[in-house]
């Protein structure tokens, strides 16, 4: 079963909890982080992204970039600006978008249970990516930023959070820039605390990571060599956990995450369509964006015209949980045996968009000529994240788009 605990958290008074709060480090370059930060000298951005106060050029994996990062953190402490908690506690933290509010818990999430197959993934990680969140928290020994877990929902968490929320006013709540609303509720409650912690490991047998794969293997390799480094070690350090915000299944939605090709492999736009009618129903709907409406539907957009694919049987196995997804489908009918993209995470032909760009990010980037083709694709169900975790298996690269994105800083989790 599930170890989810509480901490004590640091983070900002509500005066400032807005600015200090940010987009995650991996979600912008070093000039949008700059800019984001621009006129917020209480921007988390000077830790997470602490190149944008170090000279211009400067390499972001460089020592020098790690020091100002933990001199920033030290000065953020010194001035008031993140404090920590005198109790372990659990938060509430909602999201809220598009008027669908959705609540996750904050907590420490076991190191060993992400080695013993507790906390499950499905995505691959690179090694490069692990290693730089590594280094940052060795430098700063805190878990700066928090990763997205889902668990299949439990009512009696369902209804602790309801009462919670119910009942008190959040201590943080605000509309970040991009016009989603964050707000946090301390658990202050003692009971509440303690009845979490046994509900999670009585209720709860696997958590999922939904988003931030590399910052989960990054936290566990770091417990595992503070372990190994500790003569004394109890079990019981800090250390040996890491922060998550753990949210209900049945309260989250993937966005579709869709695909632009800058070229047809030699291929006229008309011999192009012809091969792709061998594995799929067309159906030409103009030049109007074109959403897809149902699984193993997808929409592909070239030469001014959007174009309805409805896959043909024999294209997908909705009894295996990766041969019935659609990027599989998209992969093994067209990227692959037509356009000769086999290695996704490689390739240099193809580029990948998140569909909170909206399907007319896809349309201008062919209309300007950088790319050749487009492809929108049905969103993938958490049922089939699950599934797919749950089978130890791996989806495809970049198949998973969840919005929002987890506000950094408005709770940070120390290793010592």
């Amino acid at each position: 079963m599930a170890t989810v605990k509480p901490f004590k958290g640091l983070r900002p008074p509500k005066t400032i909890a807005k600015d200090l709060a940010c987009l995650p480090y991996d979600v912008m370059n070093s000039t949008e982080a700059a800019q984001m930060a621009k006129g917020k000298e209480n921007s988390l951005l000077h830790i997470t992204r602490a190149e944008i106060d170090c000279p211009e050029g400067t390499d972001i994996h460089s020592e020098e970039v790690y020091k100002k990062a933990v001199e920033n953190f030290n000065a953020f402490q010194q001035k008031g600006w993140l404090t920590q908690e005198a109790q372990a506690k659990f938060y509430i933290y909602a999201q809220t978008m598009n008027h669908k509010t959705q609540y996750g818990i904050v907590g420490c999430a076991l190191c060993e249970d992400y080695e013993n197959g507790i906390i499950k993934k499905h995505e691959l990680t690179r090694p490069d990516k692990e290693e730089d969140r590594m280094v940052l928290t060795r430098y700063l020994n805190a878990n700066i930023e928090p990763v997205f877990f889902s668990y299949k929902a439990v009512p009696e968490i369902d209804a602790i959070v309801s009462e919670i929320v119910d009942n008190h006013s959040p201590e943080y709540d605000f509309i970040a820039e991009d016009g989603f609303g964050h707000h946090l509720w301390p658990v202050n409650d003692a009971e509440k605390n303690k009845e979490i912690e046994l509900l999670f490991n009585e209720k709860v047998p696997f958590t999922y990571v939904a988003d931030g794969h590399h910052r989960t293997a990054a936290a566990a390799r770091i417990g595992a060599e503070k372990k190994a480094q500790n003569p004394n070690h109890t079990g019981n350090e800090a250390y040996n956990y890491f922060m998550a915000v753990h949210f209900p299944d049945d309260q989250l939605n993937i966005i579709d995450y869709n695909r632009v090709v800058k070229d047809l492999n030699g291929l006229s736009v008309d011999e192009f369509i012809t091969r792709v009618g061998e594995h799929f129903e067309i159906d030409k709907k103009g030049n109007t964006v074109y959403k897809p409406q149902v699984l193993h539907e997808m929409s592909m957009y070239i030469k001014g015209n959007w174009y309805a694919l409805k896959a043909k049987s024999d294209t997908y196995n909705d009894h295996d949980p990766i041969g019935c997804l659609d990027v599989t489908v998209l992969s093994n009918s067209i990227l692959e045996p037509i356009l000769d993209i086999a290695d996704l995470r490689k390739s240099k032909r193809i580029d990948f968009v998140g569909g909170i760009r909206g399907l007319e990010a896809l349309q201008q980037r062919v209309d300007s000529g950088e790319m050749a083709v487009a492809f929108a694709l049905y969103p993938v169900s958490m049922q089939q994240l699950i599934d797919i975790a749950d089978s130890g298996n791996i989806m495809p690269p970049k198949t998973t788009w969840f919005e929002p994105k987890l506000r950094s800083g408005l709770v940070i989790h120390k290793l010592e």
